[in-house]
């Protein structure tokens, strides 16, 4: 069966419709399970996305209702929703979801180094976006709570080919793609980068200095700070006649979550992950390229978006933080000290001053830990809440302690361009990474070392 959830709600068999949920609340439930095909959504979770925050006393009656009547409308097509423990679930049993083929699309492009290829895979990536998120189910809170990772993805894409079409010499089309988008989404930066190398590999340079002009003028105006370090180097080079614009550095790629922008996890593990929110590491003294843990928000929020947290501990921190900001900073001091500290040990295994102190926060996490049983059956130690502000120093010293423990410990590697210092915990993941710009840049052909 094929489910369409970009743009009005679809379901499809031998592709005739399907009439699926009489009620609104119905589809946008079957929606959220359909994100992620496979994945236990909690009963809790699944009332505060209807309700959003606030349900009547009879919504968890209402979600078994809904759920009844969707698997009466769906079972005949081989669809089920199951129950596991206090949650539901869609088996992945091969139906096919057009947000799920979507981000696969864009995952695959962004493997692969032929600009040709990395158009076509995006062109039918970008073809499947018919809309909003279940634009005729979703209610405008429901559907910003569920959409912002899916639209930094298409944003993300809709830059990869734009690149893409200027490796191809295509700075026209390139033009046309992203000038709409720009529009709407005037301060962000890589987009507006990339449209002024477009216009300057088109012969329209005046053009992409008024742009610089017109984009810095609103980020002064509206948010009170300069363009960053990649628009200033786009339009210096402008300025220049440098032809050598072929592709804007990307940094990294971006993914929004309860409105924090974080990177993408690219390490192969949380302890890596961790380390790598320092983009641009730098091995000299000097001030990073980008922080991205701006805030103790957005610390918290990163632990649950790598795992390390579930949703609720996350949604507690936020309310702590809340109530005392004084208390989150100094903690977010101290969970960049250790990052620096757990980046040390990684890459210098011989300094015992920073594993010593990598394993005190580790033993003091351990103190803390609660055993809890995951959806499968399998248990799993999650930080316990009685730490409250301190919750994410433990859930990160404790991964970092796994980590240590495990042979692949081994094969972590270091980008070896002295601007990025990411570490991967194999040569697979640096090549990957590497070889899409998103660090290394200048040490391409150099051999990676062994952290």
């Amino acid at each position: 069966m094929d489910f369409h959830l970009l743009g009005p709600f679809e379901a499809r068999h031998d592709g005739q419709l399907v009439e699926v949920g009489s009620r609104r609340q119905e589809r946008s439930l079957l929606g959220v399970l359909l994100l992620e095909p496979g994945r236990l959504v909690s009963t809790d979770r699944l009332i505060d996305l209807l309700w959003h925050g606030s349900p009547p006393a009879s919504a968890r009656g209402a979600v078994h209702t809904y759920v009844g009547r969707l698997r009466a409308s769906l079972t005949p097509y081989g669809v089920r929703i199951s129950t596991r423990g206090d949650g539901y679930l869609v088996e992945a049993d091969g139906h096919r979801v057009d947000v799920v083929e979507f981000a696969a699309l864009v995952g695959q492009a962004g493997d692969t180094a032929d600009p040709a290829e990395r158009v076509r895979l995006l062109e039918r990536a970008l073809t499947r976006w018919r809309g909003p998120l279940l634009a005729d189910s979703a209610d405008d809170e429901l559907r910003e709570r569920l959409q912002g990772p899916l639209e930094e993805l298409r944003l993300a894409g809709v830059e990869l080919r734009a690149e893409a079409r200027l490796a191809l010499n295509q700075p026209d089309r390139a033009i046309t793609e992203l000038t709409p988008l720009v529009a709407r989404h005037p301060t962000r930066e890589p987009l507006v980068a990339t449209l002024m190398t477009a216009l300057h590999r088109g012969a329209r340079r005046a053009e992409a200095l008024r742009l610089y002009r017109t984009t810095r003028d609103l980020l002064v105006a509206d948010l009170g700070v300069e363009p960053g370090s990649r628009l200033r180097d786009v339009h210096r080079r402008i300025l220049a006649d440098d032809d050598r614009l072929d592709r804007p550095g990307r940094p990294i790629f971006e993914v929004r979550v309860r409105d924090e922008q974080l990177p993408w996890s690219v390490g192969g593990h949380p302890a890596l992950d961790f380390c790598n929110t320092f983009a641009g590491w730098g091995l000299a003294p000097s001030p990073p390229r980008g922080e991205w843990l701006r805030s103790y928000r957005t610390l918290a929020v990163w632990i649950g978006h790598v795992g390390l947290a579930d949703e609720v501990s996350v949604s507690r921190l936020l309310h702590l933080a809340r109530r005392d900001p004084g208390r989150a900073d100094a903690l977010l001091t101290e969970a960049r000290a250790l990052r620096a500290t757990l980046y040390a040990c990684l890459v210098a295994p011989d300094d015992r001053r920073a594993f010593e102190t990598v394993a005190r926060y580790a033993e003091a996490a351990a103190r803390t830990l609660v055993f809890r049983p995951e959806a499968d059956g399998r248990g799993r130690w999650w930080p316990d809440l009685t730490a409250g502000l301190r919750l994410p120093l433990h859930a990160v010293a404790w991964s970092a302690a796994q980590l240590l423990a495990d042979p692949r410990r081994l094969t972590v590697r270091v980008c070896p361009d002295e601007q990025c210092g990411w570490l991967f915990l194999d040569e697979t993941g640096l090549r990957r990474w590497c070889s899409m710009g998103t660090c290394g840049r200048r040490a391409a052909g150099t051999t990676c070392r062994s952290a």
